[in-house]
């Protein structure tokens, strides 16, 4: 048992009333969890606390968030999450603290981080359940049955959206007290891949084309879902618009990418993908509401890029502003390019001699930039380079 709770109970004394609950939803509490209801308690419950103090992230680290009390979480594809305190000196060790099934969390396959303003963690899984963190315990998030699959599509600030399960073609929608489950309404584009790729003739193809790799809010409100199969889908709180071009998902030669990264930059045009071109999207067309199509132009977006084989460098897996405005694109294998608005530069990622594959990169409260990697844990830029980070 690790001294996690000794570092977590000032910053959620007052918020603790939630029970712990296991992954199938029920609302009994763990025998092994108490409620630790006031700060005298602190050190006769040590016991208690969940999580395995460990010296070392594992491998295949995908996700990286930093919290508001500028402590790090780390979310791994079939280890769990990696919690590391955030000091309370400078000059102090932090605690890197793993945690599980065992310990409460619904899956070990993690799909996102997410915070609420309250200061709950949220974790969305592979399954598509997701488990809340309140400081000393997991919950997992009941799907609430009231309303009919998709009767909970509205948008407001403080929401929290998740992805679904493969093969599900669903998204999440957490209001801070009820999780909807929500379909997109049907499109004549999904007929028509659907129709392409029955499950009669493909029974091994387990994808929907209505399936979420990414999830992205723009500086509108808008919500943007980046799918498997149809593009991009832009929901502003009541209409559904979509937005199809080939060479968003289809890899040259044969092959699907999907949408898995969205940003809007400084200048709000959108880079979507690959760093062909860029967009401008138009907000208010009434076109816009009948015939369910974003209504954008498209610009040139990064010219002559070239990959360190000389061939053209068409997807990355992730990206990012920094607080100078320039791009930061992660590829899968490639490493990564730094787009300044004229130059480009890039950063080979290596393990050793071993070119790293890359899954995320993110900017964390510092402004310091971090990778999340496939199969070497996670990195961290030093100013120069991606170095691999160890607590």
């Amino acid at each position: 048992m690790s001294k996690f709770l000794v570092v977590q109970l000032y910053k959620f004394l007052f918020g603790m009333l939630t029970i712990f609950s296991s992954c199938n939803g029920q609302d009994s509490p763990r025998s092994a969890d108490r409620i630790l209801m006031n700060q005298d308690s602190i050190q006769a419950d040590q016991k208690s606390a969940i999580g395995d103090t460990i010296e070392e992230l594992g491998q295949n680290v995908f996700y990286i968030f930093q919290s508001r009390n500028n402590s790090y979480w780390f979310g791994s594809d079939g280890q769990g999450v990696y919690y590391l305190d955030a000091g309370r000196s400078k000059g102090q060790r932090k605690n890197l603290i793993h945690f599980t099934t065992k310990d409460g969390l619904c899956n070990d396959r993690i799909r996102g981080i997410q915070e609420d303003k309250s200061g709950n963690i949220y974790f969305n899984t592979v399954t598509g359940a997701i488990s809340k963190f309140n400081g000393r315990s997991f919950t997992t998030l009941n799907i609430d049955k009231t309303y009919a699959t998709g009767q909970g599509w509205k948008s407001e600030p403080g929401d929290l959206w998740f992805q679904g399960a493969q093969d599900s073609g669903v998204v999440y929608r957490y209001d801070g007290i009820y999780l909807h489950r929500l379909e997109f309404p049907k499109t004549k584009a999904g007929d028509e891949f659907i129709a392409r790729f029955p499950r009669s003739k493909f029974p091994n193809a387990k994808s929907s084309p209505y399936d979420v790799y990414k999830i992205y809010r723009d500086s509108k409100g808008n919500i943007w879902f980046g799918t498997g199969g149809l593009g991009l889908c832009r929901f502003d709180g009541k209409f559904f618009s979509w937005l199809y071009e080939n060479h968003l998902t289809e890899i040259e030669g044969g092959g699907s990418f999907g949408i898995r990264s969205i940003l809007e930059d400084k200048d709000g045009k959108f880079w979507i993908c690959n760093t062909r071109y860029r967009y401008t999207i138009y907000q208010d067309d009434l076109l816009d509401k009948h015939n369910g199509l974003i209504n954008y132009k498209r610009e040139v977006g990064i010219e002559n890029l070239k990959s360190p084989d000389g061939t053209d460098l068409i997807y990355f897996m992730s990206i990012i502003q920094d607080q100078k405005y320039n791009l930061w694109m992660a590829s899968y294998n490639l490493g990564v390019w730094r787009f300044d608005g004229k130059n480009i530069i890039h950063y080979p990622v290596k393990d050793g001699s071993k070119d790293v594959k890359l899954f995320t990169i993110y900017k964390d409260n510092y402004g310091d930039l971090w990778l999340g990697t496939h199969e070497a844990g996670a990195y961290k830029f030093n100013g120069k380079t991606f170095e691999k980070f160890k607590p």
